[in-house]
């Protein structure tokens, strides 16, 4: 039986051999969420990068730009990082660079798996489907914040893991600790959030509706997924390809 495991932040990649497995970047609030709407609002392509300058440098090659440093969007940038941005038409068709502060580096780090998949709550059913019919083992890697532990991140872990709890087996604490901390908080996950580091972050932005947003469940039948230097979305129909 396949296994599931999850590492808490990028900075612990260093523990694991990504050769062979499946990694799930995720960054719920709110990089992976977004891009997970992006494709499901119909972007083409979506180059995620680690620098503001390589980022803008796409521009030259007729993509979208988008940025996000600290929660903010950068200037000089079309987009920013809230999924809301990115539904009004404008994305249709169109390729998009990206980078964020957090999950663009945790995606790009992780370029030593066989595959990498974009997990958020939004496409959380799709992702467990895609993770079954591959068959490899798993690693959940969250984003965190700035290199340290964040709790939101760690609850799709959870979330994932007891989706798949049927199919992967788990030896570490790690899976167990983000399984318990989502089955005790599942029924209310925005409640249990208010008081998490980077909630309390983005509230101060004014942009709670980008947090109930981001905490919704199987919203899009969309899969994300790495291919060579680019984000693509594989449709449902092509899930065993």
């Amino acid at each position: 039986m396949a296994s599931i495991d999850v590492c808490f932040s990028p900075e612990l990649l260093h523990l694991y051999s990504l050769e062979g497995k499946a990694v799930v970047a995720v960054d719920i609030l709110r990089a992976t969420s977004t891009m997970v709407t992006a494709f499901a609002e119909g972007a083409a392509n979506i180059f995620p990068v680690m620098e503001l300058e390589e980022c803008l440098s796409f521009a030259q090659r007729g993509c979208l730009t988008a940025a996000e440093r600290n929660g903010i969007k950068a200037e000089g940038f079309d987009l920013g990082n809230s999924p809301f941005s990115y539904m009004d038409g404008a994305v249709k068709g169109r390729d998009i660079a990206i980078t964020t502060t957090n999950g663009t580096r945790a995606i790009r780090l992780s370029e030593k798996a066989d595959e990498i998949v974009i997990g958020a709550f939004l496409n959380l059913q799709t992702v467990a489907d895609h993770l079954i019919t591959l068959g490899l083992d798993v690693l959940v890697v969250c984003a965190g914040w700035k290199g340290q532990f964040n709790l939101e991140d760690t609850l799709f872990a959870g979330a994932l893991v007891e989706r798949l709890q049927k199919h992967f087996s788990y030896e570490y604490d790690s899976s167990l600790a983000a399984l318990h901390l989502y089955q005790n908080s599942k029924a209310n996950l925005v409640d249990y959030l208010r008081q998490s580091s980077h909630v309390r972050r983005l509230e101060r932005l004014e942009i709670f509706k980008d947090i109930e947003f981001c905490l919704r469940h199987d919203a899009y039948n969309v899969l994300p997924v790495w291919r060579q230097d680019r984000l693509i979305n594989l449709k449902v129909g092509e899930l065993t390809n």
